[in-house]
């Protein structure tokens, strides 16, 4: 059996920034072996978004980048190259995975679509990330992470609270939706792969990435499909909304009838929650801001942690809006289960990561190698495992094509 549950597997990645590089990630967190090609010069373009550490810019201490490319060896290859293109089809044909996320016709123009390439490599897996998908209407389009937040219907629904008919529609914080697709991306490339283990056949993963982040509020979509309902923000009513508290925020969901007495005795019963304005459900609706004030009132008493324990505690929904030094600092239960992890880099020094988001018993996640330097298995891909010379290294990193 393989030492980890990918073992054996071989990853060709074809892609920068987020949702490619993500989605290859947790193959290569599985144990898959993923060789990253990066642009000669500047590389991954992840490497100049950061955050950096002191807040100091360099490509080799981004934090973005170094999270998302753990376990991967790294290569730089221009394929628009001639000889740069049969590297590229050389490294192919070693893969059993491609993951890009290139334009369709930049694709076509390079001769690098699937019927292209599975002639190169008939089993091949590739999986291809777009923004809207390889066919229809939109292929060609160009979009980036705030367009296909909102083309996915996020924005609309967001943000969430009693105000927010007086603001504009935003997207999640960061690169929330592209970490989503790269998930949907690398759930359905293991499905291919199975299916590749099993029968001998490999296949074309077409992800949409508007697609994947529409099924993340499929709720909504389906209320409007099924029923033709057309969703709202939720609104802080009948016992729903983001409050203020005395160190931050939490989100009650009382929005049960039994739910929202069990709150009303945890407060004490107080003389405002019998006015008649919020005897039930439509009633606390309508009047959605003046019970909010009284809530908000109340809830500055005390901290969130105090409130999460004494709200969920008694049965009601409630979570804590943690800001980045609550999960690393206090966040109990991610302490308890070791999700942070810390790994050295030659550059960027010892920092501390997200570990796996899942637990396997047999073949558990694990660190191999820190995110590589630019270009920094060059030699060992090219000249280890294809047979190049040192020489001709020399003059493919002169020619611009490493």
């Amino acid at each position: 059996m393989a030492e980890n549950a990918l073992g054996g597997v071989k990853v060709l990645e074809y892609a920068s920034l987020v949702t490619g590089p993500y989605s290859s990630k947790l193959l290569a967190d599985l144990g898959a072996e993923v060789i990253k090609i990066e642009g000669p010069g500047a590389g991954d373009e992840a490497r100049r978004r950061g955050p950096f550490p002191s807040d100091s810019p360099h490509p080799e201490r981004s934090g973005l980048f170094l999270y998302l490319n753990t376990n991967k060896l790294g290569i730089t290859l221009d394929p628009e190259t001639p000889t740069g293109k049969k590297i590229f089809l050389e490294l192919l044909r070693w893969a059993d995975i491609l993951i890009e996320d290139k334009p369709p016709m930049e694709m076509e123009r390079l001769g690098f679509t699937y019927e292209e390439l599975k002639e190169v490599n008939p089993s091949l897996v590739m999986t291809s990330i777009t923004p809207f998908g390889e066919f229809g209407p939109y292929r060609d389009y160009k979009a980036y992470n705030l367009n296909l937040s909102h083309g996915s219907g996020a924005g609309y629904l967001t943000p969430v609270g009693p105000d927010e008919a007086e603001l504009g529609p935003v997207k999640g914080g960061g690169f929330y939706d592209d970490y989503c697709d790269g998930l949907s991306a690398a759930s359905a490339t293991l499905v291919a792969l199975y299916w590749r283990q099993m029968t001998g056949i490999g296949q074309h993963v077409d992800v949409s990435k508007q697609e994947a982040s529409i099924n993340f509020d499929r709720a909504e979509i389906s209320l409007y499909a099924s029923n033709g309902i057309i969703a709202r923000r939720v609104r802080a009513a009948g016992g729903i909304g983001l409050s203020a508290c005395k160190d931050g925020y939490i989100l009650v969901a009382a929005a049960d009838e039994h739910q929202w007495r069990t709150l009303v005795e945890i407060m004490g019963n107080p003389e405002w929650t019998k006015d008649e304005r919020f005897k039930d459900v439509p009633s606390r609706f309508q009047h959605s801001a003046e019970w909010a004030s009284h809530l908000s009132d109340w809830m500055k008493n005390y901290s969130k942690d105090e409130l999460y324990h004494k709200i969920q505690g008694a049965g009601v929904p409630c979570g804590v809006v943690r800001t980045t030094g609550d999960l690393i600092e206090r966040d109990e239960q991610l302490k308890a289960r070791g999700f942070f992890t810390e790994i050295e880099h030659p550059m960027a020094g010892r920092l501390t990561y997200p570990s796996s988001p899942y637990r396997l018993s047999e073949t558990p996640w694990a660190v191999e190698r820190p995110a590589p330097l630019l270009g920094q298995h060059n030699e060992e891909i090219y000249c280890q495992r294809l047979g190049y010379t040192r020489e001709e290294l020399v003059k493919m990193r002169e020619a611009g094509i490493i």
